[in-house]
């Protein structure tokens, strides 16, 4: 990936993260029947305000990759919450969170990496800060005289 492509995945996980955790908040019955975890609504309802939680954290962040490591253990937790589960729906489930949890691991990895890069340095030593050259600058910034007149 090359430079500010992680960042962008990073940021649309957060927006990912911000959209599962009020799908979970504000439906949690609708996603246990959907992973097949049903009478787990308020667990759920937890996972969603840790998703909102990591979602902002992930959007406002100037270093993302706390936020996606947090991402990353959260999913480990919903794995071990959907293995509980029995049926086609837990294993679709299960394997839609593993998919995005190989996500995750990957953009926090470029994250890590992007960070890590070297930052091009400028050698600044050659310019004086004037316009022009100093030698014709001598004698451009003259001070008001100051007399009794004008005091």
């Amino acid at each position: 990936m090359r430079q500010g492509r992680a960042q962008a995945l990073a940021q649309g996980l957060g927006w990912f993260s911000i959209g599962l955790g009020v799908a979970e908040l504000l439906a949690p019955r609708v996603m246990t029947r959907a992973a097949g975890m049903e009478g787990s609504e308020r667990m759920t309802r937890l996972c969603g305000a840790r998703e909102i939680a990591v979602g902002i954290g992930l959007l406002t962040a100037s270093n993302k990759a706390p936020w996606l490591w947090g991402r990353v253990a959260g999913d480990a937790l919903d794995l071990a919450m959907l293995s509980r589960g029995s049926g086609g729906k837990a294993a679709a489930a299960l394997t839609a969170v593993a998919g995005v949890t190989a996500l995750d691991v990957v953009a926090a990895r470029k994250v890590e990496d992007e960070r890590s890069m070297p930052r091009p340095m400028f050698d600044y030593s050659d310019r004086s800060g004037f316009p022009r050259p100093p030698r014709d600058m001598r004698g451009t910034a003259r001070l008001p005289v100051i007399t009794s007149a004008t005091a």
